[in-house]
């Protein structure tokens, strides 16, 4: 997951836009504040998202500028949500029909009665189901603007694109090999690159 511990999956990407000419660390320290992760254990959301210390996921106040290394910036993106199984919702709506068609002594419920039960179930399971964590790491290399993700989970890749995009102003490009390539390779090379075309094996 991360890549303080152990081995990791990663995905790399291209950072596109520029960041203030000047003053920023001061851009960065104030963007990074404003959508640092807010705790929602003494709420009903039902989910959360915000940048915490690569180092803490509960430390969202960046003393001393903890993500700043040189000219990198290391954070983890924070996801807390609260799930709860359709298995057990559809238990309990199951059981609350049970006990309205005995209270009212009638053989079967409406179906509007039934898509209220439905909602006001989920809702009063949702508030009592605790917050579940998710954290990813990655890591921006200002100076070549790119940017490690360790994760290739797609759906915390979206949401990586789209805070970083709220963040920050600027918007990830996934690097596959071929757009690495073009990087890296000179101009002979780059010609040898575009004429390659897929050869398929049977």
């Amino acid at each position: 997951m991360g890549f303080i511990k152990g081995t990791a999956s990663f995905v790399r990407f291209s950072v596109d836009g520029d960041l203030p000419d000047e003053d920023i660390w001061d851009f960065i320290a104030d963007r990074v504040n404003t959508f640092a992760f807010k705790d929602i254990d003494e709420t009903y959301d039902e989910d959360s998202l915000g940048w915490v210390s690569v180092l803490n996921m509960f430390d969202t106040d960046f003393e001393y500028a903890s993500y700043a290394a040189g000219n990198y910036v290391t954070l983890s993106m924070r996801l807390d949500e609260r799930k709860v199984s359709s298995v057990v919702v559809k238990k309990f709506v199951q059981k609350e029909e049970e006990r309205i068609k005995k209270e009212k002594q009638i053989p079967k419920i409406s179906r509007s009665m039934r898509v209220e039960i439905k909602e006001r179930i989920q809702t009063e399971l949702m508030r009592k189901a605790l917050p579940v964590p998710s954290v990813f790491d990655l890591c921006w290399n200002l100076e070549n603007s790119t940017l490690i993700f360790f994760s290739t989970n797609k759906k915390a890749q979206a949401l990586l694109e789209d805070l970083f995009k709220e963040s920050f102003g600027l918007t990830l490009m996934q690097q596959i090999p071929y757009v690495c390539g073009e990087h890296l390779l000179d101009e002979d090379d780059l010609e040898r690159l575009a004429r390659i075309t897929p050869e398929y094996y049977v």
